[in-house]
């Protein structure tokens, strides 16, 4: 968040008399206290805040006490802040778009009396969109979610509905959860929700806990509501208002639910849906489906650095930021915020989006032809949603007639494109143009605007309705322009009655306060002064001259303003009437928009894989119970896109009953967690329907991505790293199948060796033998890998354990080691840690006692037994609790050569 504050003058100034004063202090009063609603009071030319939000902006936004002033004196007084228009723009963003903890109210009045006119979260920033948007693109779509939890024994069924403000839809869904939540963030990272609101008697009991971190792992703001809001009595009635079409589908969906249906009465109160008109017949409601996507939760999307941070160097260091190219304004943003959230499962949906990106990478004329037509396409979603709302005006229509017009172009270069796709194309874009383009649909629309609108006015900047749209309109303009002409014809007069330059010393002008004057200048005042004193009014003196007027002017400036008043009455009611048919093309526009975006960020992906220096590569996808993970030659597409690195590709062979599950160990710094973490975001990319960094690829679709690399102490929650760590891993062991990829790195580093080395040996049998899920298991215990041989010797395995290493090289006289960044087979043969503390420049005695502390240790020699005539070594004996409840004693084993 930008902030700066270099001098307390420069701040507005708190202008409050001592009555206003006392009249403001006894309201703020009266206002509820809530600790999260940041309150600012709209005073003409700037806003002010008060109380502990002042102190709040003061030290978060201008980072510094010295911009609060009191109000009052005493034990009456009360700290405020005086804050910019500019200023209040950023703040509102920042309180709307970035953060997930406080909610914005403003109010205007004055004195005692003030009214809220504004209020918003981060999950319904409607009455908002005003400040959030005017200079800015709507990157992302807030949501709203409701949740209706039913805890039963040891799970949890969860009612769900949530509304998408944006694109005006409702959604519901039903799901049996476990007591980590795993569907349930699942889902609120897929649909990419800013609040959820839950019955309040709810997050009193136990169970709810988990519930609560779940969603504060999701970022999402949370909102208690009365319990008996949670109620489904009037649900059908409210929806039939609401919902576009016939009411007796949406009967048949909302039988299906028990839950989720007063979750969805509790979402329709908090959001006023029907308090506004304009939502009236324009929204669609659906089920959700948990599993129509792959599921990625918190821990997911932030190690695998999908979406962006404030704290990204630059936008390449996330896939978000990477592959956003789009071109359209925000509409394209959106859509790609959506997919990077919601990667497909179904084989011939990505089959599909491969094979339009296929098109586009080959045909770079059409990429570049269609990218710069899109770049003259508005925000569609918006601007129709503006209408429906009765918030747009002619500037959203005209807009929304530029956007059409250059339909037929886009059009026209597709129809040029002959090749492979052809028929897909012409299908998926070509014919749905046509149908959108035609006579009865967009063809009228584009009728519409040239007929009512008075286009030749734009070049002016000017959005009118033509006079020969309506008859009173025409005749009030005429008059109009007849009450001009003779204004100026009696300015001609007076010239020569006053032998005076027209123009040049006798001007007309138009004040505010007196309508059509005369002026003079002071200098030709002498000249005149006999006839001005006689036959006119001198009206006022000022250093730009002489303001006078005569009863001629005044008769034809009162008659010239009555008319003008009378035109813009009547230009406001046809615009109104014009918004009102123009909102009835919505779904017209919605289709449209959902179009145009699509083919925007296909062409984003197929623009990016064109581009990179490294061109990227169409990957084979198959079925989940089909095929292989296999990368030739993969990279990690946002660190190759750093300036400064030379990136080294390397291969990733997940082959089943072969290499599906993968040890890989080796130094630190040596390369481990970023090709991890590159198969991961790579397998990402080909389910969005994105091309992938790779020489080769074939990718066998999964159904969720579990990502455990690295977890930072969660103090506010009270939560050790190793604790989070702990409760990342037991959402992997609940919620991973064998459909599923499975990403862990440096498990079991929090505690001590043998219970750490415990923990990952246990952890890694489970995953093989129960969820047997393709597997990246990056670790510094070089002991795991003799799993790789344990394993091969179960009969019936179908998994296949693989040792794999990233290379370093030891020069033998100076000792030097060198990263190599490669990924070989087999296991690493020895530990680089001493090494990597030379290059930190420990100093010499140091690491010299860590090599002889290191070596006493290998030389020690634990416990042995024997097993069948032959001798193993005892690792460890550590506990280990599963998801069943059951207590097991694990040993490690290790048998001596």
């Amino acid at each position: 968040m930008e902030g700066n504050f270099e001098e307390t003058n420069k701040l507005p100034e708190l202008k409050l008399d001592a009555k206003q004063a006392q009249g403001f202090l006894s309201f703020f009063k009266t206002l509820p206290n809530d600790l999260r609603a940041v309150r600012f009071f709209d005073r003409k030319d700037y806003y002010t805040a008060h109380g502990e939000n002042s102190v709040f902006i003061a030290q978060t936004y201008y980072h510094t006490t010295t911009a609060l002033r009191q109000i009052g004196s005493g034990a009456n007084a009360l700290s405020s802040v005086s804050v910019s228009k500019n200023m209040f723009e950023t703040i509102v963003r920042d309180l709307l778009l970035e953060r997930n903890d406080h909610t914005v109210e403003l109010y205007e009045g004055s004195g005692s009396n003030w009214r809220l006119v504004k209020a918003g979260s981060p999950g319904n920033i409607g009455s908002f969109e005003d400040v959030l948007f005017a200079n800015n693109e709507m990157q992302d779509t807030p949501v709203v979610v409701s949740l209706f939890p039913s805890f039963q024994e040891s799970r949890c069924v969860v009612g769900m509905a949530y509304v998408d403000l944006t694109r005006r839809v409702l959604g519901l869904a039903e799901f049996l959860d476990d007591s980590r939540f795993t569907n349930l963030e699942s889902s609120l990272v897929a649909i990419g929700a800013k609040e959820c609101i839950f019955p309040a008697e709810s997050g009193k009991t136990n169970e709810c806990k988990s519930l609560y971190e779940s969603l504060e792992r999701c970022g999402v703001m949370t909102t208690e509501r009365s319990r008996q809001e949670f109620k489904g009595r009037d649900l059908e009635s409210d929806l039939k208002r609401l919902v576009k079409g016939n009411i007796e589908p949406v009967r048949d969906l909302i039988s299906g639910f028990e839950l989720a249906t007063p979750a969805l009465g509790a979402l329709l109160s908090f959001s006023e849906l029907l308090s506004d008109e304009g939502n009236y017949g324009n929204f669609t409601i659906r089920r959700y489906d948990i599993g129509g996507f792959m599921r990625l939760d918190s821990a997911a999307m932030r190690a695998l650095n999908v979406m962006e941070s404030k704290t990204d160097a630059n936008k390449n260091f996330s896939l978000f930021g990477l592959m956003n190219r789009t071109c359209t304004a925000g509409m394209g943003k959106r859509l790609l915020h959506m997919w990077l959230k919601q990667p497909l499962v179904d084989l011939n949906e990505i089959t599909m989006r491969l094979d339009i990106v296929q098109c586009f990478v080959e045909e770079a004329g059409l990429r570049q032809d269609l990218r710069q037509h899109l770049k003259r396409i508005s925000d569609v979603e918006r601007l129709v949603r503006s209408l429906e709302r009765r918030r747009g005006g002619l500037q959203h229509i005209i807009k929304l007639y530029q956007s059409t017009i250059r339909l037929p172009f886009i059009k026209t270069s597709l129809q040029q494109y002959t090749g492979e796709f052809s028929s897909l194309i012409s299908k998926r874009y070509i014919k749905r143009l046509e149908a959108l383009s035609d006579a009865d649909h967009l063809g009228k629309f584009i009728d519409l605007v040239e007929y009512s609108v008075d286009l030749d006015q734009l070049e002016n900047g000017e959005y009118m309705i033509s006079s020969s749209y309506d008859a009173t309109l025409s005749s009030l303009k005429d008059q109009k322009e007849l009450l001009e002409q003779q204004i100026h014809e009696l300015h001609k007069k007076t010239a020569i009655e006053l032998d005076l330059p027209v123009d040049k010393a006798l001007k007309l002008d138009k004040a505010a306060q007196y309508g059509h004057v005369f002026r003079i200048t002071k200098k030709e005042e002498p000249k005149i002064r006999k006839k001005l004193t006689t036959q006119f009014l001198v009206l006022e003196t000022r250093k730009d001259g002489v303001k006078f007027t005569n009863t001629k002017l005044k008769k034809l400036g009162d008659q010239y303003q009555s008319v003008v008043d009378d035109y813009k009455s009547c230009q406001k009611e046809l615009v109104d009437r014009v918004v009102q048919t123009v909102a009835s093309f919505s779904e017209v526009f919605e289709e449209l928009a959902g179009m145009l975006s699509e083919m925007d960020v296909l062409l984003s992906f197929a623009d990016l894989a064109a581009s990179c220096p490294t061109p990227y590569c169409r990957p084979e996808v198959t079925s989940s119970d089909v095929g292989d993970i296999v990368l030739e030659g993969s990279r990690h597409p946002c660190v190759e896109a750093q300036d400064w690195v030379n990136f080294i590709p390397n291969d990733c062979r997940l082959v089943r009953g072969e290499s599906w599950f993968q040890i890989i160990t080796g130094p630190n710094m040596g390369g481990k967690s970023t090709f991890i973490r590159q198969v991961g975001v790579t397998v990402l990319m080909a389910q969005v329907g994105s091309f992938v960094p790779c020489d080769k690829a074939s990718v066998s679709i999964r159904d969720c991505i579990f990502a455990r690399v690295g977890a930072g102490d969660c103090q506010l929650r009270g939560v050790s790293t190793f604790m989070q760590e702990m409760l990342e891993t037991a959402s992997i062991l609940k919620g991973a199948t064998d459909k599923s990829l499975i990403i862990i790195d440096e498990l079991g580093r929090g505690t001590s060796t043998y219970d750490g080395f415990g923990l990952a040996w246990a952890i890694c049998e489970h995953l093989v033998q129960v969820k047997k899920a393709p597997t990246l298991f990056a670790t510094h215990f070089h002991e795991l890998t003799a799993l790789a041989q344990a394993n091969s010797e179960v009969a019936g395995n179908t998994v296949g354990v693989a040792n794999f290493h990233v290379s370093a090289h030891i020069d033998t006289e100076s000792r030097k080691l060198t990263m190599l960044y490669k990924v070989e087979p087999g296991a690493c043969d020895q530990s680089f840690g001493i090494h990597v503390a030379e290059f930190a420049n420990f100093p010499e005695s140091v690491v010299a006692l860590a090599r002889e502390k290191a070596a006493e240790l290998e030389d020690f020699s634990p416990p042995s037994i024997v097993i069948n005539n032959e001798v193993w070594i005892r690792f460890c004996s550590v506990c280990i609790w599963f998801e069943d409840g059951n207590i097991h004693q694990y040993f490690s084993l290790k048998r001596l050569n």
